[in-house]
């Protein structure tokens, strides 16, 4: 998916909202867990009643290679189903790789051409050579770290003059145009999100943490909107998909989500 496919979509529903897939045994209804294939029973029951409030997915691979082979199969799963079932819906896989350029290369071929993912996120700590594999396929994205919502981001992220999260923007836009390069934004920086917006003004932003990390909806939008193109997507994952816990459990997601949606409609029309 273009930069223009994505744009368009998130005009024409009116909603920014990416919808993270990170299933977790212990807050899986247990009607669910019994099935042999849980984590993708799950996460077609999520799929089927969010998609309509949503334009992105973001499958987080820990959930699934946790379980090894099976959770692997988990995940190819999932994404085809998706590819299938919701073509117009971006799909993220939340990787966060990053390593040395053939290395690189296999993980890229891995997500992009195996699982047909639209983007991935990566670590950029090992620099260009690291990054640029993942930039090699045409309407895929690289979605890089800047900004992290953990506790631990002020361990390195804001080191230096200027902090070294604008110095990793601002070296690799270098790599890569706004059309298949974005940053990671956490919700819960505030007012750090308006700098972020400043050092990449035209680049999409992927903005997890609102809903059960504490980050506001409407100082993202604030801080951290673009005006003329609606730069972003924010992802709600454990305050959508485990808004229920009982049988309706996918329909208490869609409720949770058709919330989001409503406050980043009503947002956009302000624009």
């Amino acid at each position: 998916m273009n930069k223009a496919q994505l744009i368009s979509n998130i005009k024409s529903k009116g909603s920014f909202l990416c919808v993270g897939l990170d299933p977790v045994k212990e807050k899986v209804p247990a009607h669910i867990v019994e099935k042999e294939d849980w984590i993708f029973e799950f996460n077609k029951a999520i799929i089927d009643e969010v998609a309509q409030h949503c334009v992105a997915f973001k499958a987080n691979t820990a959930f699934f290679e946790c379980y090894g082979s099976w959770g692997w199969a988990q995940l190819e799963k999932t994404a085809s189903y998706l590819r299938k079932h919701q073509p117009d819906h971006f799909l993220i896989a939340d990787a966060k790789r990053g390593d040395i350029g053939n290395t690189s290369s296999m993980y890229a071929k891995a997500f992009f051409e195996h699982m047909d993912f639209d983007a991935v996120t990566v670590a950029p700590y090992m620099g260009e050579d690291s990054v640029k594999p993942f930039l090699a396929f045409k309407d895929k994205w690289v979605i890089l770290l800047a900004l992290t919502s953990n506790k631990g981001s002020q361990d390195f992220q804001y080191h230096g003059s200027p902090s070294l999260f604008k110095e990793v923007m601002t070296v690799s836009k270098h790599w890569a145009s706004s059309e298949n390069l974005m940053y990671v934004a956490g919700a819960t920086r505030g007012k750090d999100l308006q700098e972020v917006r400043k050092t990449a003004a035209e680049y999409f932003l992927l903005i997890p943490g609102i809903g059960a990390q504490g980050g506001d909806l409407a100082e993202v939008c604030k801080y951290a909107a673009h005006s003329k193109e609606i730069s972003i997507l924010v992802n709600s994952s454990r305050g959508i998909i485990y808004a229920g816990s009982g049988e309706n459990f996918a329909q208490e997601a869609a409720k949770a989500a058709a919330e989001v949606h409503a406050q980043m409609q009503t947002f956009l029309q302000t624009l």
